[in-house]
């Protein structure tokens, strides 16, 4: 079983950057592939970033390429997601999730095995 925590949302204005943060309370939390996900509201949930196991390998949605980051420090079993240049547009929630299996299918949301509980993202225009 693993929990995830994610935190660093809020409210920032276009333009702003956030870091987004998941903790992962499972040991072997170097074995999963980590992704993050956004729901905005009255949408489906949607891929955003997905980082291998390792950290060497990273796949982003069209949409955020160049402005998101996803990285990973599993000495401290927690993953990021560095957003910049936010627009209103990137206002959800955002969730991460962990997987086994290594990077197939990371972009699917049926891929995933554990969820957090997701923090909210404002953007202001």
């Amino acid at each position: 079983q693993v929990q995830l925590v994610e935190s660093g949302g809020g409210l920032v204005q276009a333009g702003g950057s956030l870091r987004l943060s998941c903790s992962a309370s499972a040991r072997t939390f170097s074995f999963y592939t980590m992704g993050w996900f956004r729901q905005a509201p009255g949408k489906e949930r949607e891929f955003v970033a997905a980082i291998s196991s390792s950290g060497g390998a990273t796949d982003y949605a069209e949409a955020v390429k160049g402005r998101f980051t996803i990285s990973r420090d599993n000495a401290k079993n927690t993953v990021y997601l560095q957003i910049n240049s936010l627009k209103p547009e990137d206002t959800a929630v955002y969730y991460c999730a962990a997987k086994t299996g290594g990077t197939t299918t990371w972009n699917r949301l049926d891929a995933y095995d554990y969820w957090g509980q997701g923090t909210q993202v404002t953007v202001s225009s």
